[in-house]
């Protein structure tokens, strides 16, 4: 019994030496030292650089004052110049026991820390380890000298070692190549070496337990969201990788998997990042807000565009910051363009207009609005915004240039659908992808600050970019992408990150594929296309009341009178039918109805003479049967009619309206313009009443049974025009 007893005290205690020694001989993390090459401070490059403060790793940045010429990734070989800067930087470390971690920056990130890393590192029991890749590059002849691998990866990547500083002294010590020779080839032929690869003691991250290189890899790496925490997940080996590579042509991953590591965002917390290196303007007078050069462009017809101006008016910005430049494509958009620059071009600091006469195609108009404000040394934005934007927010350019992105564009929906102004992937061959959080971006379920590889129709670029590395005069062109898809494409190849921001709710894009211009007032006919905007354009404000205030009015018995079309709305159909112009003479005998005779006629112009007829269903169907329910309850109507037609009364023409039935289960009587200023006299009276309503208000619809029970008259109109627009609704 007590042989036992001694027998298990001795392996308890050697089981505790054990535990001791291996805590003992932890790699402390003030042995660690991060060495990278950044030639420049790209989007990237600060990427990495956040993800390294976050876990408080030591780093320094090798080659910051070099041009870099060691090449790129799309054009191999290239490298070279990161192993010169790395043996001349391993050549002042002394210390035998630093352990140096050396890693690409602009296409890296970090998602644990240096505890992590150097414990994993410990554990390869090697004194070298590289990152490892499924495909070998850039030799393929080289693949049968790789030592095979019963699990993993079998091929070296020289975006990501860590090792003893010895050791990677003696490794490097072989390297007299040329800034532009292969790093990859190089480090590869010292491995495939037998001999030098135990005598340096270099292994291969095998299942990405340290480095995850991308390529060849993407669909093994995978979100993994928990405790608060954000890490990519190998599926394949079930491993946490700490460093992140998108090497070779995966930069769009690496940005997607950016906007999320390290706990840049997360369910608990949200966006962590989105209020850092801010640039508030709130405290600034106006003299020193930034100059800003706004870029509009017509490309083609475009509904509201009256309405688009009056809302960059309303920007929330010092105009005399501000300047213009409006490319116009489009003959038919000249009058609203030139009407806006009559009324307001003083108000701005500049204004420069390329009109269509001067036949400029829409890809040279950008490169010359981003001139305008490339050659103006006191700019420092370019604010581009297409017409079709419908820009909801004042705040919007406030808002950008505050979140203090070289490249930031607010996102823009269409409503009911799940478009937007930005994509959140491309497909192989450049086109539209959709990202696993697309959905959750554009609902507002996650909201934050999204680097993405396309945006179009409005964005925000800092002048200094447009004056460095977006100065090429061809970056809207290309051989097989649209000028929208080109631009990103170039923008995305100089590593400028295009953010998204849906934070705030800017507003949304009009849809004008089917947009016509055969009539006076074309916006008119957009209620099935952009309803929202016919509604803002076209609706009494306090159209809302009547549901929600009971804001109806009862002037006669069993008549509800209550506000539908604005001053805009009624005005436009008023001169849609003058200028239509084909009035009817106001006698019985009417070819346009069935039966070609009119018991009670007027002057008019039905709605299927201008071709209205569908919006003015829609237009029932949308607002007037809402009402008719509310006020007759159990009674629904399908806005069904025989006629809808607009009324002219003139005291020389046809002032008033004998007695009648109407032919409709009800009627609408709508004023389209006002007694007392527009014209004298009018109103409608209701015989079996004796009730009179003799003050219409213009754009309030009177609402009243047809058959049987309102028998009613026209008044006379005695000076001036008055103009109503009816409809016979049945049932």
């Amino acid at each position: 019994m007590r042989e036992t007893i001694s027998v298990f005290l001795v392996c308890l205690l050697a089981l505790f030496s054990t535990l001791y020694c291996n805590q003992q001989d932890s790699i402390p993390e003030g042995d660690l030292l991060v060495l990278t090459v950044a030639t420049q401070e790209t989007d990237g490059f600060k990427r990495f650089i956040r993800s390294l403060q976050h876990f408080n790793y030591s780093v320094k940045v090798l080659g910051r004052a070099e041009i870099w010429k060691g090449g790129d990734y799309m054009s191999p070989p290239g490298g070279g110049q990161k192993v010169r800067l790395l043996k001349f930087a391993l050549d002042e470390i002394t210390e035998d026991n630093k352990v140096i971690l050396f890693v690409d920056s602009y296409d890296v990130i970090f998602s644990s820390g240096p505890k992590e890393l150097l414990k994993k590192f410990q554990q390869t029991k090697h004194k070298v380890v590289f990152s490892a890749e499924t495909l070998i590059w850039p030799d393929r002849h080289l693949e049968d000298k790789h030592p095979h691998v019963r699990e993993g990866k079998r091929f070296l990547g020289a975006g990501g070692f860590i090792g003893y500083a010895p050791n990677l002294k003696k490794m490097l010590s072989e390297w007299s190549g040329e800034d532009n020779d292969s790093d990859q080839l190089f480090y590869t032929k010292i491995f495939i070496n037998p001999d030098k690869r135990r005598s340096i003691n270099i292994t291969l991250d095998n299942r990405c337990r340290l480095f995850q290189n991308l390529y060849g890899a993407l669909d093994e790496v995978v979100l993994k969201f928990e405790d608060g925490r954000v890490r990519a997940r190998n599926l394949l080996y079930d491993t946490l990788p700490v460093i992140i590579h998108g090497n070779g042509p995966t930069k769009l991953q690496i940005n997607y998997l950016g906007n999320y590591i390290p706990n840049v965002w997360t369910f608990e917390t949200g966006c962590t990042t989105c209020n850092k290196d801010v640039r508030p303007l709130s405290e600034l007078q106006e003299s020193e807000h930034p100059v800003v050069v706004i870029g509009v462009f017509i490309q083609q017809p475009t509904p509201f565009v009256t309405v688009f101006f009056e809302r960059m008016l309303n920007l929330k910005y010092p105009k005399n910051r501000l300047s213009l430049f409006i490319y116009n494509k489009e003959p038919h958009h000249e009058k609203q363009v030139r009407t806006f620059l009559e009324d307001h071009e003083s108000e701005y600091q500049a204004v420069k207009l390329v009109g269509p006469e001067e036949g400029i195609d829409p890809a040279t108009s950008r490169n010359i609005g981003f001139d305008m404000c490339r050659d103006d040394i006191h700019c420092e934005y370019f604010f581009s915004i297409d017409v079709e934007v419908v820009l909801k927010n004042e705040d919007t350019l406030k808002i950008l240039i505050e979140l203090n992105k070289p490249f930031i564009a607010p996102m823009m929906t269409k409503p009911g659908r799940l478009w937007t102004n930005f994509w959140g992937a491309l497909s192989a061959d450049g086109y539209y992808a959709r990202s696993e959080d697309y959905v959750d971006i554009v609902q507002g379920s996650r909201v934050g600050l999204w680097n993405v590889p396309y945006v179009y129709h409005i964005f925000l670029v800092k002048a200094d970019v447009l004056r460095t590395d977006l100065k090429a005069p061809d970056l809207f062109e290309s051989a097989t992408l649209d000028p929208d898809m080109a631009f990103c494409a170039n923008v995305r190849n100089k590593g400028i990150f295009m953010f998204v921001t849906n934070m705030n709710t800017f507003g949304r894009v009009l849809s004008v594929e089917n947009y016509q211009t055969n009539h006076l007032h074309n916006d008119l006919w957009q209620i099935f296309e952009n309803p929202l905007d016919w509604e803002e354009r076209y609706i009494h404000k306090n159209y809302s009341k009547i549901m929600r205030d009971n804001l109806v009015e009862t002037p006669c018995p069993d008549v509800y009178w209550f506000p539908v079309l604005n001053e805009v709305g009624c005005d436009h159909l008023v001169e849609e039918m003058e200028n239509f112009g084909q009035w009817s003479g106001g006698g019985n005998v009417d070819q346009r109805i069935q039966g070609g005779y009119e018991n009670v006629p007027t002057v008019d112009i039905h709605m299927n003479q201008v071709g209205f007829e569908k919006e003015w269903r829609k237009f029932l169907v949308d607002y007037i049967a809402p009402v008719t329910e509310k006020m007759f309850p159990g009674y629904h109507t399908t806005a069904q009619f025989d006629l809808a037609f607009v009324v002219r009364y003139k005291p020389d023409e046809q002032p008033a309206l004998r007695p009648h039935h109407d032919a409709s289960t009800f009627t609408i009587n709508m004023a389209l313009n006002q007694v007392g200023i527009d014209y004298q006299g009018g109103g409608c009276r209701f015989l079996r009443y004796n009730c009179s309503v003799e003050a219409p208000r213009k754009g309030w619809a009177l609402m009243h049974p047809g058959r049987l029970t309102h028998y009613h008259e026209g008044l006379p109109t005695t000076e001036g025009v008055r103009y109503i627009v009816v409809s016979f609704v049945d049932p």
